[in-house]
């Protein structure tokens, strides 16, 4: 296991009381004298992230300074639950913590309870992506999280007179004390539009509608606190906040219109797709949180080399189920229309980049999407996803391997988004030996 040596903050009872004294009142503004267990709380997560900088910054340095190979593992959810009292114990300062509140009047166990769980994931498919950028972190693999930093997660169920209804889970109604927001990173994200082909045959989206991506890190602190990666959430922005002139006429509601549907897309997890409507905001919601990974990977890799057939020495993509299968077309997409590299070289590329775990055994569970909907909201994309589709085939056919009528992507006007996984991955697992095989 790779070890990072630094000077930390002191860990010691009186050190940790002090700061927790020091965070309550200049950053949360509190007096002791006044000061609820949420305000508590606030202030103890502060203290115990102080201790998660240095190691993480250092992991940064680290990685960059080996130039290592970093995993970038893609997932629609990452159920981190309540990360005080996990980070305290990875840490190693629960006991002190517990002393260090015990003589400030306040108990620890109330505190961590306080803690509302993070509305980022829904069941096993975002225990199992949390779980598994502790472990990376635990033992020192370069890695990134990606996901969407939802304002309000799947739902909460509450019971009145007798029933059970479902309510928006609000749990950023609070400062969220763990994470730190990028406005430096940011990244334009298109939707719609049209296709056009220069006179030298040059494929270029011109998107009809643009949001904007910003980041929201989180450091995941691994055992002992010897290394730290991160989780990176993307929430959705408009390139507009604000439209006067329709406001300037008395159409209040259309000013705030460009704002509400960009942030729409970071709503929710899982947005009912019964509708057409909900159907195009889900599709909207995985290639808008692809597209900005996959900017971010890109310009990472590309601040420290220049050549694209490094990538797969450089850049471990995993995709946690079919939602982030997007990827796929989005990275050949890339290479191929904004650096020029002809579509066989950049799908090898991109499948040197590639893998993919996969959830069910049942095909009907896994996505599907109507091809008029994908030409509509990827036009470009539902064109590269074709290609890919005849290459596949016809090398299937060259090969006499295989029937290439059940490994097709396209079929009776469906994209098969886990046959889309599947032939675009280097490697494929899945979450038991029974889904592997």
């Amino acid at each position: 296991m790779t070890q990072i040596i630094l000077d930390k903050p002191a860990s010691d009872e009186k050190s940790l009381r002090d700061a927790i004294r020091s965070h309550l009142t200049y950053t949360i503004g509190k007096d002791e004298r006044s000061a609820s267990i949420a305000d508590w709380r606030m202030a103890l997560s502060r203290v115990i992230r102080d201790h998660i900088v240095d190691p993480w910054f250092a992991t940064t340095r680290r990685v960059y300074g080996e130039d290592r190979k970093r995993v970038y593992y893609l997932s629609l959810e990452f159920l981190i639950g309540r990360l005080l009292s996990d980070a305290t114990t990875n840490l190693g300062l629960e006991d002190a913590a517990r002393a260090a509140l015990a003589d400030l009047g306040v108990d620890f166990e109330d505190v961590v309870a306080d803690e509302p769980d993070a509305a980022l994931g829904n069941g096993g498919l975002g225990r199992l992506a949390a779980c598994f950028l502790d472990s990376m972190s635990t033992i020192g693999v370069a890695a990134y999280g990606y996901g969407i930093r939802y304002d309000f997660g799947l739902f909460k169920q509450e019971f009145r007179n007798g029933e059970q209804v479902e309510l928006a889970e609000d749990w950023l109604t609070e400062e969220h004390p763990w994470e730190f927001e990028r406005r430096e990173s940011t990244y334009p994200i298109g939707f719609g539009g049209e296709v056009k082909t220069d006179a030298k045959g040059v494929k270029k989206w011109v998107p009809a509608e643009t949001v904007i991506s910003e980041a929201y890190d989180i450091p995941i602190p691994g055992w002992r606190g010897r290394w730290a990666n991160t989780l990176r959430l993307w929430s959705a922005k408009p390139t507009t906040i604000f439209d006067l002139e329709p406001f300037n006429r008395g159409d209040y509601m259309g000013a705030a219109r460009p704002a509400v549907l960009a942030q729409t897309i970071s709503r929710v997890l899982y947005p009912d797709d019964t509708t057409q409507a909900g159907k195009e905001l889900r599709l909207k919601q995985e290639y808008f949180f692809v597209a900005a990974s996959l900017r971010d990977i890109i310009r990472r890799f590309l601040s420290t080399h220049g050549d694209f057939g490094q990538l797969p020495e450089k850049v471990a993509i995993q995709l946690n189920d079919t939602h982030p299968a997007i990827a796929a077309p989005e990275l050949v997409r890339i290479l191929m229309d904004e650096h020029g590299i002809a579509f066989e070289r950049a799908f090898e590329i991109a499948r040197g980049c590639l893998n993919y775990t996969n959830h069910t055994l049942m095909p009907e569970a896994l996505e599907r999407w109507p091809t008029g909907l994908m030409r509509y909201v990827l036009p470009r994309h539902m064109e590269v996803i074709e290609r890919i589709d005849d290459h596949h085939l016809k090398s299937l056919r060259a090969s006499g391997r295989g029937r290439p009528d059940g490994v097709k992507i396209i079929e009776y006007d469906q994209v098969r988004m886990g046959d889309l996984a599947f032939i675009c991955a280097r490697r494929v697992n899945g979450v038991s030996a029974l889904h592997t095989d």
